[in-house]
């Protein structure tokens, strides 16, 4: 049991932290950015491109991956999202385009690098850490510490800088923002900025804990934004609480029936959640319902 609460915090965390990263974009931009799950994948990618098909050090492999992937969702948002937006196409066509280059990106990694799967773990595999009966390994240790930590930065970030007030006056308000000389574009990116490194640093955490594939970066972009869904629109402490009901239901539904579950159980909660309380544990309406 104590295994069960030891992985249903990891999990939480990591939901969080990735649901977070998400959020900062989607509060600017209000559109669905499914390439943001590309972020992850590179970022595990590109570490294992520099530190194993290079063999420089992790140290020097993990800020330039973060780095490349801050760059490649500019570019993105740059020549792909922008051109878009100034032909005015609805919101689920860029839902549409977003995913389109998502499965584009993907296809690309799977090209260089194979869909077999690889890994960047080059230290000794170790029995994890006792505690009460169970283990916890380092990698575990570290994505937990450095997943909160920077958690703590981003919002420390947005509530204690110019640039984060600026980002959280054009996700609240954007035509009172350019009325007040906040340019919606700068804080676009200054949010992808935000959202997409720190989105690197958690497919990098993920890949040194698990092994990678092309498609890895799917299935916890959805399990986070599940989480952002059912915590609702509001505060991280809500985000916190979608992203630990979420990991208890499913480590629980794995535990007791069969870890086949995990993925319908997700689901399963978010159509109870859309139906019975859709605005989420924050109960906060959005302002313009947008896909």
């Amino acid at each position: 049991m104590i295994l069960l609460i030891i992985n249903i915090i990891y999990y939480s965390i990591i939901y969080a932290f990735i649901g977070f990263s998400f959020f900062c974009i989607y509060n600017t931009s209000k559109y669905l950015h499914f390439t943001h799950a590309i972020s992850l994948t590179f970022g595990a990618y590109i570490t294992y491109f520099i530190s194993i098909q290079l063999n420089l050090p992790l140290v020097v492999a993990i800020p330039i991956s973060v780095l490349l992937g801050i760059g490649l969702m500019l570019l993105v948002n740059q020549y792909i999202y922008k051109p878009l937006q100034i032909r005015n196409i609805k919101n689920w066509q860029m839902l549409i385009a977003s995913l389109g280059v998502y499965i584009v990106l993907q296809n690309i990694i799977s090209i260089l690098w194979g869909d077999s799967t690889l890994s960047f773990r080059t230290w000794p595999v170790k029995q994890g850490h006792p505690f009460y009966g169970a283990y916890i390994t380092d990698v575990q240790i570290i994505t937990i510490l450095v997943s909160i930590g920077l958690l703590v930065i981003i919002w420390g970030f947005l509530e204690k800088t110019n640039i984060g007030q600026k980002i959280k006056a054009v996700s609240s308000n954007p035509e009172l923002s350019n009325l007040l000389g906040i340019s919606k574009d700068k804080a676009v990116v200054w949010s992808f900025i935000l959202g997409s490194g720190f989105a690197a640093c958690a497919g990098i955490l993920i890949g040194a804990d698990t092994d990678m594939t092309p498609t890895m970066g799917f299935n916890w972009f959805l399990y986070a934004v599940v989480a952002m869904i059912i915590g609702g629109m509001g505060k991280m402490h809500y985000l916190f609480l979608g992203a630990i009901l979420l990991a208890s239901a499913q480590l629980l539904s794995a535990y007791y029936i069969d870890s086949k579950w995990m993925n319908s159980t997700a689901f399963i909660i978010l159509i109870l959640f859309l139906y019975f309380k859709p605005y989420g544990f924050s109960g906060i309406r959005i302002k313009k319902v947008e896909i």
